[in-house]
């Protein structure tokens, strides 16, 4: 019923229902309680709700810049790391290199006394077939001296006349001086 008597009474004055906010009547008891729940809010963050967002934001600054120091920290390792790498590729790449030379240096050594050895091999089978060849040359001389004294007294016969072997035997060996 005091809604009933309000609504009466606002009827009787003229004045429209309205936001009761901006009611002037009303608008110093309004404002004390803004400036007391204001005030009070005000006490509870800065008391409770500040005081924990702040050691938050402390923890989290704390453990960012552990893991940034913790970051560089690993990084720094990773670069030694990385240089160690190179070093020892660079170090694995000389070892390479002079045990490659090493061993073409012995193949080239071991190749050139094959080579020797082939070279005198092939000399002396070279000289063996020359004095073959001298020999071969020696009897094929005689064989054809013989062949040509049959040949030239067969002809002589042939021909009618008595065929002397010296004369024979000299006219060959003239013509094969030359």
């Amino acid at each position: 019923m005091a809604t009933d008597t309000n609504a009466a009474a606002e009827v009787a004055t003229g004045a429209a229902p309205g936001m009761p906010q901006l009611d002037l009547g009303t608008f110093d008891n309004q404002v004390f309680w803004l400036a007391l729940a204001l005030i009070a809010i005000f006490f509870v963050l800065s008391r409770v709700a500040l005081p924990r967002i702040a050691a938050i934001l402390a923890e989290r600054q704390g453990t960012i810049t552990n893991d940034i120091a913790a970051a560089e920290d690993l990084k720094s390792k990773a670069e030694a790391a990385e240089a160690a790498y190179e070093q020892a590729l660079a170090d694995a790449r000389a070892e390479a290199q002079r045990i490659a030379g090493e061993t073409k240096a012995k193949i080239q050594a071991d190749l050139d006394v094959a080579i020797a050895k082939a070279d005198a091999s092939i000399a002396a089978k070279a000289a063996e077939s020359e004095k073959a060849i001298a020999d071969i040359r020696a009897g094929a001389v005689d064989a054809i001296k013989v062949v040509a004294k049959d040949t030239a007294k067969e002809i002589v016969a042939v021909m009618g006349g008595k065929a002397d072997a010296k004369a024979i035997t000299a006219a060959v060996t003239a013509r094969m001086k030359g």
